[in-house]
């Protein structure tokens, strides 16, 4: 009966004597999406919602208090001169009203695979995004400084990602697409296809990624087909791919390790886990800790200068003896190392007009074979083939993801070149999602 009940999502149970939870909504890590109250003398009371764990409650943000309290976090941090704020699980803060049953039977099974769509992407979000955006831009009108608002958004489509990037909610929301893309050309045209026709094309800022805290490594993600795990093919089609997100108009985000080329730490024992996910399911399926084992910075041995070596102190994720291969220090010292391809890259994107917020075009290219024009006289190919192609300008690339000796990326490769654009190919196939 108290006010502050309002704030959370509590509702009686069904069935005798309310065992049973007020719907059959299912939590993202793993079994019901409630758990049940006890009262202080022991009797069990209603039941709560959390669309993670039990731990982590949701808000009810259809209570005004709730609304009114981040915004003053909000404006705490602010005053204290931050510069914005990353918004985790940004399309779901609002329910639907009546917390119905959801029609999707295998949500349980699929809780990692398949947003209940009850819970995510309610219309009534868009205020809340207007109303941070609201506070950012007072504190920019008083000193001039922008302060960034970026989500982390997963919708359906691409369209609907782009009504949370509209010039008056988010500034930049990650696009995701490109982490669930298969190493294909068509793939990979589609989705950056829609996202600047759906997204960009209404004036906002599409936000790449290919790497992020949730998702398998690229190194270990590209290399997925049987037999080839060693053969290094994953590192060179990763590589490929990051020259591509560079030169795609945008912003782009790097995950932490990405720019090391570290694989998946794929062995790690069930002991030293600590994805909610595996200790809610008991399940290696969706676990993600293997991408967020810390970093090597230097040395040969674990802790790789990422803690001091004090006798007992051990990261909280245990980091295999092969992260010395990829340890910043040698890294440095290396001229072929992800580390350089990633630093050349970004400071010829920040130096060349071409490849800032302007137009792209596909240019006609062989098969498996993305080619885009950036701009005036910049070219990006990208072989995702298996076999050497023809460079699209004659001449030596300005940045390449490997060796081309002709001029022309080998297969699992990149390359920015200058020169004349040969003709525009034809438009990337219309998506099949309305």
């Amino acid at each position: 009966g108290s006010a502050p009940r309002s704030r959370f999502h509590f509702a009686p149970g069904r069935g005798p004597d309310g065992a049973e939870p007020p719907n059959n909504w299912h939590a993202m890590f793993g079994g019901p999406a409630w758990s049940r109250t006890t009262g202080p003398d022991g009797t069990p009371g209603d039941w709560y919602l959390h669309l993670f764990t039990p731990e982590q409650p949701d808000l009810n943000w259809r209570d005004p208090v709730v609304g009114d309290e981040f915004e003053r976090v909000l404006r705490f941090w602010l005053d204290r001169g931050v510069d914005g704020f990353r918004i985790d699980v940004a399309a779901g803060l609002f329910k639907h009203p009546e917390l119905p049953d959801s029609d999707d039977p295998g949500a349980d099974e699929r809780a990692r695979d398949a947003v209940n769509q009850l819970a995510w992407n309610q219309p009534e979000v868009h205020g809340v995004w207007r109303r941070w955006r609201a506070v950012c831009e007072e504190y920019t009108a008083r000193d001039g400084h922008e302060r960034l608002l970026v989500g982390e958004v997963s919708v359906p489509t691409a369209r609907e990602h782009a009504e949370y990037v509209r010039p008056d909610e988010l500034h930049q929301a990650f696009f995701f697409d490109l982490l669930s893309a298969p190493w294909d050309a068509d793939a990979f045209r589609t989705t950056i296809t829609e996202a600047i026709r759906d997204i960009a094309g209404t004036g906002s800022t599409v936000t790449w990624v290919l790497n992020n805290h949730d998702q398998v490594r690229t190194v270990t993600r590209y290399a997925g087909e049987p037999g080839v795990e060693g053969s290094g093919l994953g590192a060179a089609r990763a590589r490929a791919a990051a020259l591509l997100m560079l030169a795609l108009p945008g912003a782009a985000y790097v995950y932490q390790g990405e720019e090391l080329g570290l694989p998946e730490v794929l062995d790690l024992p069930d002991e030293v886990l600590t994805d909610p996910i595996f200790r809610r399911t008991g399940s290696r399926k969706h676990v993600r800790d293997g991408c967020r084992v810390p970093l090597p910075w230097s040395g040969h041995a674990s802790p790789f200068g990422f803690s001091q070596e004090t006798a007992g102190v051990k990261p909280w994720l245990p980091q295999p003896e092969w992260f010395a291969e990829h340890a910043t220090d040698r890294a440095l010292a290396d001229t072929r190392s992800f580390w350089h391809l990633y630093r050349d890259g970004l400071q010829l994107r920040r130096t060349l007009p071409q490849l800032g917020d302007g137009t792209l075009r596909w240019l006609d290219a062989p098969a498996q074979v993305l080619a885009i024009a950036r701009g005036d006289g910049l070219i990006c190919a990208v072989n995702f083939g298996t076999e050497p192609v023809p460079a699209p300008v004659p001449g030596t690339p300005l940045l390449a993801s490997g060796p081309c000796p002709d001029g022309g990326p080998p297969a699992a490769n990149a390359a920015w070149l200058a020169g004349v654009y040969p003709a525009a190919g034809p438009a990337a196939p219309e998506p099949t999602t309305p």
